[in-house]
């Protein structure tokens, strides 16, 4: 080995656990039933003794922890946690010949730690198990496509509000006047005459931005709850669309705004114009200029005020109410996503934010079993995940952001979302540190039902971001591989690219092959399919391996199999890990390493006695099977 050349770090891995079925006997109990958690501690710790430290009623309680498997490289240690309360926190505790360290769902530490990152077990029932399904697939309508039937733009007779674009392919406004009215005219029966292409991309879920009429091209300004925008096709495209959509065997969901409605919707209208109207008790009124509360003072967006239970009964509460009437037939939608749901029932000193949750899952799951419920939310959702109510959330602040941080171009601005300032670029370990510091606030199985996104229509592109297919390879191989579910932008999986949120609401290039990237569709498809051959990848176990300046190592695995990801940015030192990684015992016998069988990237992975060499290659995406 040359002089100047580094050698790969050996690494000494810490205790683990987490929430997943590997480690958690039950991982959705019921209130009163005792779970058994194991615990996973190398031999390097040394550790005198092993406690499980449960919170019940408000007090700390201690369990003891028995050895139950014990090999050269390892021990597992089994103990019981009594699931006294709805949501029950637990941490370990591992006492050393010096002191003590504590193992919570935010890593190790050799001092004390406050309980807001324990583990979680919950006795809220789960998000449905189609959700692991495939892929999510987000559409925001008048961008994706113009049926062959509908007439020219030009001939369209088109509300006052619509600025016409002057072709399909022509960019969006990206800022300022005209952003929410220019109009493009795609529709949903433009949707039914591409499914083909959703489909065979390996999508099982199409998401939907709003369909209800209003006064923009985005139609979070609803005029009505009552039927599909007419330039959208109306009730009989909707219906078209959502009957093709169940009968290829994939799902749909919906979009809605609970917070507020448009300033044009009919509610609106007779409380604003008639004080004694039934609507009148649905809104926020005040004295001062427009009159009534809105959303970020917008006044375009009047705030809904669920202390009325004449709301409540309209918007969220039973069969007949909005959130119910869509998802039956002849629409029959499996599931809606709630716009700025964390701002929803809060208003000064009233927060009914988790009542409203919980109402609206309750009306959903009356009608399907299987609904799932997925809030928006743009920072911290610690206080309003776990409950019952949200199943997950949009991930931005655990995935979406520090991602870009990690791999944006040296060029790019990367926005930091209700802050005066750009985000920095930060290295792997950050990246991280980040992605486990809000992880850790959760329950495993709301980490699971997270919706982790390279972006939305509501951020820039991700090919703007890091500009290179290469490092979009990098950051679709953690989108597909981590913990939650993946949600694709419909023009992602071809390079479409976007300055903002607005900009990044560019028209797939159905008619435009110089916009089309097929390479890059090439890669989703093959990392989809990847993803969808092995269940460890949708729903495994997820334990962080390595951390480097320019590469991540994590490990996925369930009873059937390990899957070892190494993501590199650029040429790193490599490092050595034990091919401990690969065994497990959480079935009470040990499962032994395989031959390592690489499933994507062009390196094998040598092994040298009881350690595997990972290789410093970068930029490069390798995932081997070990188990």
């Amino acid at each position: 080995m040359p002089a100047d050349t580094p050698r790969a770090p050996h690494v000494n891995l810490p205790p683990h656990h987490d929430g997943s079925s590997l480690y958690v006997s039950t991982m959705t109990p019921q209130l009163g039933e005792t779970v058994t958690v194991r615990l996973r501690v190398p031999a390097g710790i040394n550790e005198q003794a092993v406690h499980v430290r449960m919170v019940r009623d408000g007090e700390p309680r201690l369990a003891t922890a028995l050895l139950t498997h014990e090999t050269a490289d390892e021990r597992w240690y089994e103990a019981d946690v009594l699931v006294h309360n709805p949501r029950t926190n637990y941490r370990f505790l591992i006492v050393l010949d010096n002191g003590y360290g504590w193992l919570n769902q935010r890593g190790w530490f050799l001092h004390d730690v406050p309980d807001a990152n324990d583990y979680q077990l919950t006795t809220h029932a789960p998000a449905p198990a189609w959700v692991h399904e495939g892929i999510i697939y987000q559409i925001f309508p008048d961008r994706f496509a113009r049926s062959s039937t509908a007439p020219a733009l030009s001939d369209t007779d088109l509300p006052p509000w619509a600025i016409p674009a002057t072709d399909w392919n022509t960019e969006p406004i990206a800022s300022g006047a005209g952003v929410s009215e220019h109009f493009y005219g795609g529709d949903l029966d433009g949707i039914v005459e591409h499914l083909d292409h959703i489909h065979n991309l390996g999508v099982k879920t199409v998401y939907l931005t709003p369909i209800f009429p209003g006064r923009s091209n985005h139609r979070y300004d609803a005029s009505t709850f009552d039927e599909v925008d007419p330039l959208l096709g109306g009730n009989s495209a909707y219906e078209r669309l959502a009957t093709e959509i169940h009968h290829r065997g994939l799902r749909i969901m919906g979009d809605i705004t609970t917070n507020h409605t448009g300033a044009g919707h009919e509610w609106f209208q007779r409380a604003n114009s008639d004080p004694t109207a039934p609507e009148h008790s649905y809104y926020y009124w005040t004295p001062g200029e427009p009159g009534y509360v809105c959303w970020l003072e917008h006044d375009s967006l009047p705030k809904l005020n669920y202390t009325s239970h004449e709301l409540r009964n309209a918007m969220i509460n039973g069969p007949q109410s909005v959130i119910g009437r869509w998802m039956q037939a002849p629409f029959n939608l499996d599931g809606w996503r709630v716009d700025v749901a964390n701002m929803t029932g809060r208003y000064r000193d009233q927060d009914t934010t988790h009542d409203i949750a919980a109402t609206i899952r309750t009306t959903m799951t009356g009608l399907n079993n299987e609904a799932l419920l997925i809030a928006e939310h743009f920072h911290d959702a610690s206080a309003d995940l776990g409950l019952g109510g949200w199943h997950g959330n949009m991930n931005y602040s655990a995935f979406t952001r520090p991602i870009w941080g990690w791999l944006a171009a040296d060029d790019a601005t990367i926005p930091a979302f209700g802050l005066p300032a750009t985000m920095p670029r930060i290295d792997g370990h950050t990246m991280v540190d980040t992605m486990r510091t809000f992880d850790s606030v959760y329950p495993f199985t709301t980490l699971q039902a997270q919706w982790n996104m390279l972006g939305s229509h509501d951020t820039p592109r991700l090919r703007t971001l890091v500009g290179t297919p290469e490092r979009v390879e990098l950051a679709a191989a953690l989108l597909f591989t981590y913990l939650g579910c993946p949600v694709v932008f419909a023009g992602d999986e071809v390079g479409l690219t976007g300055t903002n949120g607005e900009h990044a609401r560019q028209t797939m290039p159905w008619n435009d092959p110089t916009r089309w990237d097929a390479t890059t569709h090439d890669l989703y498809r093959t990392l989809i399919t990847l993803r969808a051959a092995h269940p460890a990848l949708a729903t495994g176990s997820l334990r962080w391996i390595h951390t480097d300046t320019d590469a991540v190592v994590y490990l996925r695995e369930n009873n059937d199999e390990a899957i070892l990801i190494s993501i590199a940015r650029a040429p790193w030192s490599g490092a050595t890990i034990p091919t401990s990684i690969a065994t497990t015992s959480a079935s009470h016998h040990e499962t032994q390493p395989q031959q390592p069988t690489t499933l994507y990237g062009n390196q094998p992975l040598p092994t040298t006695g009881n350690a595997y060499t990972l290789p410093g290659i970068g930029p490069a995406v390798h995932m081997w099977r070990i188990r």
